[in-house]
């Protein structure tokens, strides 16, 4: 798997967001182009701004640890058409310019920051996790979403 983290991998993909279009099809799901750079940025509001999103109480989260934690931080590719979390559905229309730039300043702050940041770091959901559980997290769901759109 390729790594969030270093500067060649970042910038790929970035350069795969940058051949994303407003007029952009999904090979398979339902969301729009610009619904899916807005779910793809749930990812990051959770880290950078986590205000946006409650945190799940005691019970929840001990429970999303042990059913879910291990299939997003793990390298193994998310299926086509999986079920994803509430707050990562995006129903109304979003503007593709201002998610396509978000999500590129999220892809760049957490290259920037480096493994070191996120070693240990306290996530949303899963408690804490390893700089490569991060990164496999990171990476997986950005290139899952890209592949999804054909880039």
């Amino acid at each position: 798997m390729k790594n969030v983290f270093n500067q060649a991998d970042a910038e790929e993909l970035i350069t795969r967001i940058n051949n994303l279009s407003p007029e952009t099809k999904h090979l398979w799901g339902k969301m729009s182009v610009a619904q899916m750079l807005a779910h793809c940025n749930v990812t990051y509001e959770m880290v950078y701004e986590q205000d946006k999103h409650p945190k799940p109480n005691t019970f929840k989260k001990f429970l999303i640890k042990l059913l879910v934690k291990n299939y997003v931080v793990s390298d193994k590719p998310f299926r086509q058409n999986g079920h994803t979390a509430p707050q990562f559905i995006i129903k109304n229309d979003k503007d593709f310019a201002a998610e396509k730039t978000r999500l590129i300043n999220f892809i760049q702050k957490t290259q920037q920051l480096g493994e070191v940041h996120f070693e240990g770091k306290d996530s949303h959901s899963f408690g804490n996790l390893t700089s490569k559980e991060w990164n496999n997290m990171f990476y997986k769901h950005l290139n899952h979403h890209l592949n999804q759109f054909g880039v």
